[in-house]
């Protein structure tokens, strides 16, 4: 093997054993991250951890860019789970039970997601791209259900909105109307309000029957949204 091949795999391997580390870090202090304390688990100088991640924020933007990646994936499965591709509320309603799986196996993760902004952390553009995997499985339920015509343009929009999400649609969704982007947003928000009651507490004391109330509210959503039952 070329020596330059194998500086990459080490390279790769130490790349990935200090992310494991931090991960390990968000579990237990939450987003606070330290190179230094990360160096320290790894037995390293501080100034040789470095070499792979220059700041605390490129390290943050590593391990976003992977959770946005493992949730689209799991997302992106559970919808593939379903054989049938007309069934669009059952490809909804796996879409959302992938990401409560996803959410409570991987909450530090989750949190470092959709919890409180990190202070003094500005996202960069790749974390965008990344994000988007995850809703690209709503709206191709969506734009399919269009196209086979299941679902209709609900035209119920107000006008601001509809120039905001006739920007959006263009730019990523053109075979879905803003209206019905619209009604698939809301389905998608509430979905990641539910899973984020669970996780960080609110459902606390209220309901136990928590995978059966997350199935009832996005059958519910899914109403709203207009999917066939």
């Amino acid at each position: 093997m070329p020596a330059a091949s194998i500086r990459a795999r080490a390279r790769a391997e130490m790349i990935n054993e200090i992310k494991a580390i931090a991960r390990r870090h968000l579990a237990a202090e939450g987003a606070n991250l330290s190179l230094r304390a990360v160096a320290r688990d790894m037995g390293m100088v501080s100034s040789a951890i470095y070499r792979y991640f220059p700041s605390r924020d490129e390290l943050l933007t590593a391990l976003i860019v992977d959770g946005y990646h493992a949730l689209g994936d799991a997302v992106a499965a559970g919808d593939a789970e379903v054989t049938d591709r007309t069934d669009l509320r059952g490809r909804w309603l796996a879409a959302c039970h992938a990401v409560r799986r996803w959410a409570l196996a991987h909450p530090a993760e989750y949190a470092l997601l959709f919890g409180s902004p990190v202070p003094g952390y500005a996202a960069p553009q790749e974390t965008t791209v990344a994000a988007v995997r995850t809703p690209t499985v709503l709206i191709g339920i969506l734009a399919d259900g269009f196209a086979a015509g299941a679902l209709s343009d609900p035209g119920d929009l107000p006008g601001p909105v509809q120039a905001d999400l006739a920007a959006v649609r263009g730019g990523f969704f053109p075979g879905v109307p803003e209206a019905l982007l619209s009604r698939g947003a809301t389905g998608w928000m509430s979905c990641f309000g539910a899973v984020s009651f669970e996780l960080f507490g609110q459902l606390d004391g209220l309901i136990q029957a928590r995978e059966e109330y997350f199935d009832h509210q996005m059958r519910r959503m899914a109403d709203l949204i207009g999917l066939p039952g």
